[in-house]
């Protein structure tokens, strides 16, 4: 597949670092944003911005434009709350629309997702372990996912929690009192690895796969907030026995390291970059 143009469906703190990384490698890229604010940004660094909603149908700028591309990669932050669970997956049906509507004949889509979507099991989970809503702790997420990969030229990528940079987990529970879930294993992915993986995936295109995108290594939560917090200088927050064990997943990245042979540049969540 030969690629030129990449579309970024939503330029945030994951999609922004993501463009600049495909523009140093001379494509062109799209980016779209909601915020008008920073469409000068976007300029200035060479990404042809987009002012695009989708409330859930689409608003702003020429989308029709913005999905002629080479590769689509929607990473759209889902937006729950007072708009509902099902307020995401009709953002996602809006795209997939838009994508038939304008006739636009998009060699390869990534959609960036969750490993909200796996529910607690107590062990060790993997991506089969979550193929349909009912089997999710997120239905909507997978109800997203499936539309997506009804589009038959896509990759479905279940990201950890993204950390990293100024995003550093001890920061938000510095001085808590008695956190009970400081036992539980973590599934955190570094931005540099997020944005690493959909480039190899950009490289190397796994059509109608899913994918887990977490740190192979799972220290708990204590130790993260622990290491953090002597870093940083925060106030260390302090533990408490839960009266039960606390439920938990520890989600493995092995089948995407099987299939594009990805190397994690920080596999372990206990060693992240952080620039506070």
């Amino acid at each position: 597949m030969s690629v030129e143009t990449i579309s970024i469906l939503g330029c945030g703190w994951l999609g922004f670092p993501l463009a600049e990384s495909f523009l140093n490698e001379g494509y062109i890229v799209k980016g779209s944003t909601t915020s008008k604010d920073k469409l000068p940004g976007f300029w200035k660094v060479g990404i042809k911005p987009y002012e695009l909603h989708f409330n859930p149908e689409p608003a702003g700028d020429d989308l029709a434009d913005f999905l002629e591309a080479d590769v689509l990669i929607i990473n759209i932050p889902p937006k729950a709350g007072k708009l509902g669970d099902g307020f995401h997956p009709q953002q996602i049906q809006a795209v997939v629309n838009a994508l038939r509507q304008s006739g636009a004949k998009i060699p390869y889509t990534i959609y960036v997702s969750s490993t909200s979507v796996y529910p607690d099991l107590n062990r060790e989970v993997v991506e089969e372990d979550v193929v349909t809503p009912d089997q999710a702790a997120a239905p909507a997420f997978v109800d997203a996912e499936q539309l997506i990969l009804g589009l038959g030229n896509s990759t479905v990528l279940r990201f950890g929690g993204l950390l990293g940079y100024n995003r550093i987990p001890g920061r938000y529970v510095a001085g808590k009192k008695d956190l009970t879930t400081g036992s539980v294993p973590v599934n955190y992915i570094h931005r540099d690895d997020g944005i690493g993986v959909i480039r190899a995936l950009v490289n190397n295109p796994q059509p109608g796969q899913t994918f887990s995108v977490v740190s192979p290594e799972h220290p708990t939560r204590e130790a993260v907030y622990r290491k953090n917090c002597d870093d940083f200088g925060y106030e260390t927050p302090t533990f408490a026995e839960p009266s039960e064990p606390e439920p938990f997943k520890i989600i493995s990245p092995e089948k995407l390291i099987k299939r594009i042979g990805y190397s994690f540049q920080y596999p372990d969540p206990l060693a992240f970059y952080y620039a506070p």
